[in-house]
């Protein structure tokens, strides 16, 4: 049990460490860009919700299950699986390109994959 105890701070410890060398190691400007892209949303034109639309009817998205009611800025439940934006959105929105998706009750969701914020709601 006492070698369970002392494996298991030893791992926090070096996860820890490993953590903090991490963001020593980042480059100048590289947590701006992170809060600069958790707060970011774009305006979506009513030609671009046609084509996030279609793309979650025509291929079936499986509606994720959230019980909060879901807003701009607010961070996404860890259970809730979100998927890559397909070539087939980005390349006629691409501004959507950088996030990953969901759909929450016939809504698309857009989310920063970084904090997991909703940057967009297309209905």
């Amino acid at each position: 049990m006492k070698r369970l105890w002392i494996v298991g701070l030893t791992a926090a410890g070096v996860m820890a460490g490993t953590s903090a060398m991490a963001q020593d190691e980042a480059p100048a400007g590289a947590m701006e860009k992170q809060t600069t892209t958790t707060t970011t949303t774009w305006t979506v034109k009513p030609e671009e919700r046609t084509v996030i639309h279609d793309y979650v009817v025509k291929e079936r998205v499986r509606p994720e299950s959230v019980k909060e009611e879901i807003s701009v800025g607010m961070p996404v439940p860890t259970d809730v699986e979100m998927q890559p934006v397909p070539e087939e959105i980005y390349g006629k929105v691409p501004e959507a390109r950088n996030y990953q998706y969901f759909d929450w009750n016939g809504r698309v969701v857009f989310v920063d994959p970084d904090s997991r914020r909703v940057v967009q709601i297309v209905d």
